[in-house]
């Protein structure tokens, strides 16, 4: 007898363990390179060949292989197994932590950098995630795996400058080689293995729907969007640190500049993040966030030599950025058709990766051709290019995204459940794939009649 899937239950055990150990894995290998952003220009002055060009372009390569790897990493593990690309992937970022941290020039970490960007993990992960969890409980593991990335960027940029205290910016290179050595033991020992691979829409890039997601307006618009906010971000990087030695920050005390800006914008972008989801004022929200993105560059523009005005600035920038970094991939989300969602999610992973790389190439190249004040206009503009482009955007329908699966069902029942389920009260989409057994809904989660839509499954039995 088949079980009847209940959309109202909580994630199994195994379920649990699955999603935590791969989210685990996910925020090490984030953490090791977060670390590195509020260090590695401070110290890379240092090295033998260092020029602001070069230094910047250390800090962004690691985006350039990770777009051209993580789709083709992500088809790989359909065909040789997720944990055999994983590991792959995770034994290039290890090898290449450890260049970075023996070298003494600047082109040995610029290579190191380089084989990091190439252990191109990310859809392979969110590939096994899928694999490992019920399609009803499918957004709640990638939302887990979402909080695991936000919470490891907080704590590596606080924890790269004590780090950095201990040994320098090769001491962080370390502490990362060792966090993906626990990564590869986490997922050769924790992670369980799938009992089948089979493709899931909802995670992972599709080739065959490439040019779907790309002539999708609004899709293209929130592309833009993440390209530039992480252009903004490297290229802040570039600057910023050094900038607040300039200004007299002590030596191994950035600690203490980052966690109280990170933790308090956090906190102030809160009430702002329930006012676009709660109560649908997202394009609003959206807006708002740029505009603060845009003020805090024209800000760090003004601030040369004050301590005190550089902090203030740079707290204004994370406020709207971490208001932006919890926004856009919901939006992705909400704008995607249900099976479109892993194809709009890779092209814009792919848009956040460049955008790194150009930050920091653009970042180094316009610091050491015209100064520092020069990068942050060049961000202030870039910051105003996408509040017009975001200004034009549609406001977002208001719809979640679940899956159902159709194992149980031939295709007319499938194809008579999928016309039913249109009949119930918040559900606005059905799109049905019998081919891979899902069924992709977009729901008004305000609205959806859960009671009604499980007793529809149980009459179908699926």
């Amino acid at each position: 007898m088949n079980t009847v899937q209940d959309i109202t239950s909580p994630m199994t055990a195994s379920e649990r363990y699955a999603t935590l150990s791969l989210a685990g894995i996910y925020a090490l290998r984030m953490l090791g390179l977060f670390m590195i952003l509020p260090v590695l220009s401070l110290f890379a002055q240092q090295l033998e060949g260092a020029t602001p060009a070069l230094i910047g372009l250390a800090m962004g390569i690691y985006g350039l292989p990770q777009v051209l790897l993580q789709i083709p990493f992500g088809l790989l593990s359909d065909r040789f197994g997720r944990k055999k690309v994983i590991i792959f992937g995770l034994v290039l970022f290890l090898i290449g932590s450890v260049i970075a941290g023996l070298s003494t020039s600047i082109y040995g970490v610029l290579l190191g950098r380089a084989f990091q960007g190439a252990g191109a993990i990310s859809s392979a992960v969110m590939a096994l995630v899928a694999d490992l969890t019920q399609e009803v409980h499918r957004t709640k593991a990638m939302a887990t795996i979402g909080i695991s990335i936000g919470l490891s960027f907080g704590v590596g940029i606080v924890a790269g400058p004590i780090v950095s205290g201990f040994g320098g910016v090769q001491a962080v290179f370390w502490t990362t080689a060792a966090l993906t050595l626990l990564a590869i033991a986490t997922l050769i020992w924790l992670v369980p293995n799938p009992s089948r691979l089979k493709l899931h829409r909802d995670a992972e890039f599709v080739p065959a729907q490439m040019f779907d997601a790309l002539k999708n307006p609004d899709l293209l618009r929130l592309d833009y969007g993440i390209f530039t906010l992480h252009l903004i971000l490297m290229a802040i990087f570039v600057v910023v640190p050094t900038d607040m030695r300039s200004a007299g920050l002590p030596v191994g005390r950035e600690w203490l500049v980052y966690l109280p800006v990170f933790v308090l914008s956090m906190g102030l972008s809160v009430p702002f993040i329930i006012l676009a989801e709660k109560k649908r004022k997202m394009k609003a929200v959206f807006i708002g966030a740029i505009a603060v993105i845009l003020l805090a560059e024209l800000g760090l523009s003004q601030t040369a030599g004050n301590l005190y005005a550089i902090i203030a600035c740079l707290g204004v920038f994370f406020c709207g950025f971490n208001l932006l970094e919890a926004t856009l991939p919901s939006l992705v989300s909400k704008t995607a058709p249900a099976d479109l969602k892993g194809t709009a999610m890779g092209a814009y992973s792919s848009c956040q990766f460049m955008g790194l790389f150009m930050g920091g190439l653009l970042g180094g190249w316009f610091k050491g051709t015209y100064g520092e004040t020069a990068v942050f206009l060049f961000c202030a503009a870039a910051a105003l290019s996408w509040l017009l482009v975001a200004l034009r955007m549609t406001a977002p329908r208001y719809l979640a995204n679940m899956l159902i699966s159709l194992v149980n069902l031939s295709e007319s029942q499938a194809n008579q459940l999928g016309d039913n389920m249109l009949t119930i009260n918040g559900v606005a989409e059905v799109t049905l794939n019998f081919h891979d057994g899902v069924a992709y809904l977009k729901v008004d989660s305000q609205q959806l009649d859960k009671a009604e839509l499980q007793d529809l499954l149980a009459r179908y039995g699926a």
